[in-house]
Order: C-alpha cells, then sequence, then structure tokens
C-alpha cells in the first residue's frame, strides 16, 4: 500500500473578512521548519502592530506530526486552536497560518469568534495553490543527441499521464533526462521505453524520494 503524505501550499495567500465590524486578515504562508514559522508569525506581527490579535497556528514536518497554536489575548481555544483544526481538516504540513484582528468594538461571543478564525483561514486557504507530497523514484534516461528533442516531447507526454514528473535535463556525452515516476508505473516506462527505442534504451533507476507535486 502506498504511504500518502500531508500536502503544503506553493505560495503564501491572504485573505480579509469583515464580522460585525471586526476586520481578520488571514495571512498563509509555506515554511520549513518551525523556525521559518516563527520568524513569520514575528514578521506579521510587526507589519500589524496596532492590531489588538495575531494569532497563529502551524503544522511542520513531513508527517504533520509538530503543531502548535496560540490565541494571542483571544479566550482560550477561540482561535488558535480552531485555525490549527482548519489546517488538520485540509491535511496540510511545512504551513502557517496568521489570522489579524482589528476590534470592530461588536463582542462576538466564543461561538462567533470560533466561527471567524475558522472561516478567515478556509478562505485564505481556497485561494492557494496546493502541492501534494509524493514518494516517487528517480529514473535516468540517455538519449543521443540527434535525438534529444524527440525523447524531450516523448517524455514529457508520457509523465503526464502517468502521474510522474518531468526533471531535469544534462547535456553532457548524450542527454540524460531526470523523470521522477510512481513505483507502480516503473514497469509500464520500461516497456514504454523499450518500445519508443527499438530496444536501444534501457531506464536507469535510482533511489526513492518524497517529491513536490502541484496538485491539478
Amino acid at each position: 500500500m502506498t504511504r500518502s503524505y500531508p500536502a503544503t501550499i506553493a505560495h503564501a495567500a491572504e485573505n480579509e473578512l469583515v464580522v460585525k465590524k471586526s476586520r481578520f486578515i488571514a495571512r498563509i504562508e509555506p515554511v520549513s521548519s518551525p523556525e521559518e514559522a516563527d520568524a513569520v508569525i514575528a514578521g506579521i506581527r510587526k507589519r500589524f502592530w496596532d492590531a489588538r490579535h495575531n494569532c497563529s497556528a502551524m503544522i511542520t514536518g513531513l508527517l504533520g506530526d509538530q503543531a502548535r497554536s496560540s490565541d494571542d489575548g483571544e479566550p482560550s481555544g477561540t482561535a488558535g486552536i480552531p485555525m490549527l483544526e482548519v489546517l488538520r481538516r485540509r491535511d496540510l504540513t511545512d504551513v502557517v497560518a496568521v489570522v489579524t484582528r482589528y476590534f470592530g468594538g461588536v463582542k462576538l461571543g466564543a461561538g462567533g469568534l470560533v466561527r471567524a478564525y475558522s472561516s478567515a483561514v478556509s478562505e485564505a486557504l481556497d485561494a492557494a495553490a496546493l502541492v501534494r507530497r509524493e514518494a516517487l523514484t528517480g529514473v535516468t534516461i540517455e538519449v543521443p543527441h540527434a535525438e534529444a528533442g524527440r525523447y524531450d516531447n516523448l517524455l514529457r507526454e508520457w509523465t503526464a499521464h502517468h502521474g510522474a514528473l518531468f526533471g531535469d535535463t544534462r547535456y553532457a556525452a548524450s542527454a540524460a533526462f531526470e523523470l521522477w515516476v510512481p513505483d507502480g508505473e516503473l514497469d509500464r516506462l520500461r516497456d514504454d521505453v523499450a518500445a519508443a527505442s527499438g530496444g536501444a534504451l534501457v531506464p536507469v533507476v535510482g533511489a526513492e524520494r518524497i517529491v513536490d507535486v502541484p496538485a491539478s
């Protein structure tokens, strides 16, 4: 059985929500460590220095095994934890969410705060591009320079239809194409390359690693 990994986001996303005159500004950013997440939070606190609250939630680690949240002065459990739960429900990791609140003079109550902070994060995530993470195997295919153009097109087309990624191409004595391929598609790749080359080309299979794959 193939192991699944939490996704992350490709780029930062921001969204503003107004609830009973309070402004909730959500900022979501991809991060690679708790320290990087802390730096993002510090930067937003500096940017919105005059706001009453800058609540945060983060999940990091390949399996999403590190998590932290802060209510930043809101009633306990009404901001950070609900924000964190949104990230968990979306099955995300290596991401930090900060929601800045400018108080509008009307109290929202515990339930209202939970809904506002959750919604702010959810709507920001709706605008974010997701990146899946998969265990893929590196494969190198060396091709004579004279045929590099043909195989470039053929292999790009192949990866697009087999859940694979087209990696870097290195040019030396020959053109070496790098592909990242699901384990279950390796035999198909060998067969298709053999068919296309009349048996002249043999893919060289390398190591498996976790690869970021843009979500369709």
